[in-house]
Order: C-alpha cells, then structure tokens, then sequence
C-alpha cells in the first residue's frame, strides 16, 4: 500500500512538472511572437523612412544634415531591430532596440519641425501620405509594444512564482526583458501634421 501511495506521489509531481514546463514554453512562445509583431510594424517604418526622407529632399536642400541623421538612426534602428528578431530574450538586444527607436523617433521628430518651415513639402500629396502612413505605423507599433510588454510580464511572473520558480531554474527559463522607453519625451510618436 505504502508503495501504490508514493507511486502515486511520484506521479502527481510528474505531471505537476511537466504541466508547469509546458505553461512555461507556451509563454515564452507568446511573448517571442509578441515581438514578432512588433518586428513587422518596425520593419514598415523603417521601409516607410527612406521614402519620406527622400521625398523631403528637394524641398529641403538646406537641411542636408538632418535628412542624413534620419537616415544614420534608421539604419541604427534596422540594425537594432534585427539583433532583437534573433532572440528576443536577450535583455541587451532589447535595450540596444529601446535606445536605438529612442534615437530614431528624436530624428524624425527633428525632421517634422523642420518640414513645417516648406509650405511646398507640406502641400506634397506624395509627403502627406507618407506621413500619414507613417502615423498609423507609429500607433501599431505602440499597441504591439503594449502588448509584448504584457506577454513579457505574464511569463515573467509565471516563471518566478513559487514553486514554478524551481522548474524554470531547472529548466533555465531566463527573465524576459520588456520594451521600455526611457525618456518620458519619447514615449509619444512623432507629431506629424501638414494639414
């Protein structure tokens, strides 16, 4: 009897940890494609600035060096953003990203105050949609950040509860890093309005 009693006991811990495994592998899938999402709303920015940028170039003859800032901090971002896609988890891949959007969405914003100065440029129907596009990029982009943020922050309590917290150490179930701004300024997109 004894014997049945702790095969029972055995077996009820078995499956304890392999439900708990599971919970935890399903999560870490969820905030992976929550970053996935993410990486498919950057990718339409980053397509979407080069032709901005180059739309605004006639019109900006002067302004040469803001066009190219935007251009390096894009390429920053691409750069950023594809290290990130790799893997997700990696905490250092996630704020190299933080910085490098950072640093993009001050550039563009530098860029909209200064097309505002072209009459011509806002007038631009080629510019207007571009701008526009772009505005609606930056609004995906928030919703996606949200919610690999809120992916991020249920697998990270799931793996530090007790006792799941013993098989996510067994089982080396790292913390997720969340998608953070840092600077309070540029947690809003970039204001564009030629209208």
């Amino acid at each position: 009897m004894t014997f049945i009693v702790l095969l029972v006991i055995v077996a009820l811990i078995g499956l304890w940890v392999m439900r708990t495994y599971n919970r935890l592998v399903s999560l870490r899938n969820r905030f992976k494609n929550a970053f996935a999402q993410i990486d498919v709303q950057l990718r339409r920015r980053y397509d979407l600035i080069p032709n901005l940028v180059e739309t605004a170039r006639a019109y900006m003859q002067h302004e040469r060096e803001t066009l190219e800032a935007v251009i390096r901090a894009r390429n920053a971002a691409v750069s950023a953003e594809q290290k990130a896609a790799a893997n997700p988890a990696d905490a250092g891949a996630i704020r190299d990203l933080s910085g490098a959007e950072q640093a993009l969405t001050g550039a563009l914003t530098r860029f909209f105050a200064l097309a505002e100065a072209y009459p011509d440029l806002k007038a631009n129907q080629n510019m207007m949609q571009l701008s526009e596009e772009l505005t609606s990029t930056e609004n995906r982009i928030a919703f996606a950040r949200q919610a690999y943020n809120d992916a991020v922050t249920q697998y990270n309590t799931a793996r530090e509860v007790f006792p799941a917290s013993i098989i996510a150490n067994a089982f080396d179930f790292q913390e997720a890093p969340l998608l953070v701004i840092e600077d309070a300024e540029q947690r809003e997109a970039p204001r564009v309005s030629f209208r």
